[in-house]
């Protein structure tokens, strides 16, 4: 009986030394799994310039696991994805026609911007929006106004001289067109308080002003979603 125990003791122990192989498999295991979900948050954060990406990856582990979440970057995370919804949101808009011809959507690390044409708010050389403009502006608003961040306005031109009309000058009209676009976003219900407008005139050009279409893709209207931390 004692040679039968010492033999049943001495297996066990050896079954258990043998085992400790799969304590280093499971741990190796559980540092792969962490570095693949690191690999796939990096590949998905760089959809958007600005994502901390080291962040971001700890954030969505710590979700995976049940770990307790930093409320500050809880809050930064929540608020990126409201930001990336509204992206999504203007962008469908503008490719399904929503904003008229020639809208485009641009997000960067400081701001979401919507460009919209002259031809879509205001007739050549005037300030005042047009019959059309207000359905276009309505939607725009529609998105930003549950949204928190800053909204700035920003009215560019291109560079050929007003000889006639209510202004003196190119920079005098970007600013009358993006203070109408303001009294709009305002009406459909966007915080005062959220909203600043600029003009820039002719000087901050994203065409050449030597041809038709450089000049047609001055003329524009900006509405800027200033992005937070």
């Amino acid at each position: 009986m004692a040679v039968y125990r010492f033999r049943k003791e001495e297996l066990e122990g050896h079954l258990n030394k043998n085992a400790l192989w799969a304590i280093v498999y499971g741990d190796m295991m559980s540092y792969l799994m962490i570095l693949f979900l690191l690999m796939l948050s990096f590949q998905l954060s760089k959809q958007v310039e600005d994502i901390d990406p080291i962040e971001k990856s700890l954030s969505d582990i710590q979700r995976v696991f049940g770990g307790k979440i930093d409320p500050r970057v809880e809050k930064r995370s929540q608020q990126r994805d409201k930001e990336m919804l509204l992206r999504e949101k203007l962008s469908a808009k503008a490719e399904g026609g929503e904003l008229g011809g020639g809208a485009s959507v641009i997000m960067t690390e400081k701001r979401i911007s919507l460009s919209l044409g002259e031809g879509v708010l205001f007739d050549s050389g005037k300030s005042v929006l047009k019959p059309d403009a207000a359905a276009v502006l309505e939607a725009v608003a529609k998105d930003m106004v549950s949204m928190e961040n800053e909204v700035r306005v920003e009215g560019h031109t291109d560079n050929v001289p007003i000889k006639h009309g209510a202004y003196k000058s190119n920079w005098e009209l970007s600013m009358a067109r993006a203070y109408a676009v303001i009294q709009k976003l305002q009406e459909y219900g966007v915080d005062p308080k959220r909203i600043s407008g600029v003009g820039y005139g002719e000087y901050r050009p994203v065409g050449d002003n030597k041809t038709p279409e450089g000049r047609a893709q001055n003329r524009r209207i900006e509405i800027s979603l200033l992005r937070g931390g």
